[in-house]
């Protein structure tokens, strides 16, 4: 079962939050909620709040922590705010205040490798029905 947390515009540059991402990506939710106030960056606080969100929902669906294993950590760009800094002569300098939106899916361990075999199987199974199926609608069309 998958479980996600959606943070958006938090006002930090995704490139800031993507340096943090790999630190967690191999550990477990529970131990990167642990390790990442121990990053020594800012940015680290809303990707643990992100995280702790995650495990929070996961809880709340009857689902064990233990269990739990990062699926996704995406880190999108969100709007930019355009502002202006004072520059020589009067001018203006202008620059981008960046957001981003952090998104989180959680899923368990038995859910985590997809039994893709047995989905190919049934999907050319259906397909071949159908397409039977269709053979024998024409030959009664050419019967009438």
């Amino acid at each position: 079962m998958e479980v996600r947390a959606i943070q958006k515009f938090i006002l930090m540059s995704p490139r800031k939050l993507r340096e943090i991402v790999p630190l967690v990506r191999n550990l477990s939710p529970k131990d990167a909620v642990e390790r990442l106030p121990f990053a020594d960056k800012r940015t680290a606080q809303p990707l643990r709040k992100v995280i702790e969100t995650a495990i929070a929902n996961a809880r709340q669906k009857g689902l064990d922590e233990g269990s739990l294993v990062f699926k996704e950590i995406q880190i999108g760009e969100g709007p930019r705010l355009k502002r202006f800094r004072a520059g020589a002569r009067g001018r203006a300098k202008p620059y981008k205040r960046r957001m981003s939106h952090i998104r989180v899916v959680l899923t368990t361990r038995n859910d985590q490798i997809p039994n893709s075999k047995s989905q190919t199987n049934s999907k050319t199974a259906n397909l071949k029905e159908e397409k039977t199926e269709i053979k024998e609608s024409k030959s009664k069309v050419k019967e009438k």
